[in-house]
């Protein structure tokens, strides 16, 4: 990985990570869940307007035949994701949350599996199920060590689900778009969504404190805007395989931010949950792919 791929895609990584405390702030500070992560998505659009907007950019149109999908994948990457994520960290620490998320490359490699119909071998198997013991894990850490499911984490499960969608199926609009184009449209279609949740919003921004203000004004600019644009040029610049296998740093930075920034520290049974279930990513990730793509080659 080249120098400047590399400090890129840190400094992603670091948004990224940082926002599961900045958004659990400002829910602290006043705001309700539906109208934080519609003014997140109202900035985060607007910065994207901007940037289609800016003179030097000619951002590309979406063929009429690529709309649909593109529609349905800001729904499901941007719509479902967030909103589960932001009602979610509303009762679930953010480093916990972080690490369920974490967990997306499981769900991705199933679905990768039934829809692209890609090949995983006995070690990828046996990744998925060791992720599922540590998600297990996580939730009862969750829920007090009873055996319920909090509705927290319900709603950041279904979030991760949401993403692994859709990352699998964003793959072939890759192949035709410029990366922070598509992105914007993303953006665009999942805002959308999210303006069911207008009434109440400045009643609401009015009674939330001046630090949430500023996580929100933040988590909008940063984490949802140039955090994503930033990631692209970062996968112009370099190796995608290797830059994407930064992501896994991503909970263990969301942990300490949330710790230096919350006072926040998740409980051991969740802790040692979401070490089993990034063991399982890599071992999906690394171990079963690797042998499978050796596999190939010597036949």
């Amino acid at each position: 990985m080249n120098k400047k791929a590399f400090w890129i895609a840190t400094f992603t990584i670091i948004i990224w990570s940082s926002g599961f405390a900045a958004v659990r702030a400002s829910l602290l500070g006043g705001y309700t869940p539906s109208h934080l992560v519609l003014l997140r998505f109202l900035i985060a659009s607007g910065v994207f307007l901007l940037y289609a907007l800016w003179p030097s950019v000619h951002i590309k149109l979406p063929a009429k035949k690529d709309i649909p999908r593109i529609i349905f994948l800001g729904f499901m990457g941007i719509s479902v994701y967030q909103i589960g994520f932001t009602f979610g960290v509303q009762t679930v620490s953010a480093g916990t949350a972080s690490m369920i998320i974490g967990s997306a490359p499981i769900f991705t490699s199933i679905l990768a599996v039934i829809i692209l119909k890609e090949k995983m071998d006995l070690f990828g198997w046996i990744g998925l199920g060791i992720g599922f013991i540590g998600i297990i894990l996580i939730t009862i850490g969750t829920s007090g060590a009873s055996f319920t499911i909090s509705k927290g984490t319900i709603y950041i499960l279904i979030s991760t689900i949401a993403t692994s969608i859709f990352f699998v199926y964003q793959k072939p609009l890759l192949a035709k778009y410029h990366p922070i184009d598509l992105t914007a449209y993303f953006t665009w279609a999942g805002t959308l969504p999210m303006l069911f949740f207008m009434p109440g919003l400045w009643e609401n921004i009015q009674n939330a404190d001046f630090g949430a203000h500023v996580s929100a004004l933040y988590v909008g600019i940063f984490p949802a805007a140039i955090a994503y644009a930033t990631w692209a040029i970062a996968l112009s610049a370099g190796n995608a395989t290797t830059i994407s296998s930064m992501l896994y740093l991503e909970p263990a930075l969301a942990i300490i931010i949330a710790w230096l920034w919350l006072n926040e520290w998740p409980n051991t049974l969740s802790l040692i949950g979401g070490a089993i279930a990034l063991t399982s990513v890599f071992v999906v990730n690394f171990v079963g792919k690797k042998r499978y793509i050796t596999k190939k080659k010597l036949e």
